[in-house]
């Protein structure tokens, strides 16, 4: 059989299985190192008020969301490029 890819589309390397996690936008289950992991900060005060409290020397927290998104998702979005048959085995 073929390899499409250097990584069979994974970061496991020989450690076996790995547990899933959901898609955040479709709910399919895929596994852990399969899945294109997104972390963003959610800024909790409007920018506005945010840039006020800064002058006055005030730290805004911002927490941190971890979304995960299945391939099909995440090349919906634009989070990852289909890549060309010559490019598909380099791992970047």
């Amino acid at each position: 059989m073929t390899k499409k890819r250097k990584s069979r589309g994974r970061s496991k390397g020989g450690k076996g299985s790995s547990d899933t996690v959901q898609c955040s936008n479709c709910g399919r289950e895929i596994p852990r190192d399969k899945a294109k992991k997104m972390t963003t900060r959610v800024s909790l005060v409007e920018p506005m008020l945010a840039r006020e409290l800064r002058a006055a020397g005030a730290y805004i927290a911002a927490p941190k969301t971890i979304r995960y998104y299945c391939v099909s998702c995440a090349v919906h979005y634009g989070m990852v490029k289909v890549r060309a048959k010559d490019e598909r085995r380099m791992s970047y």
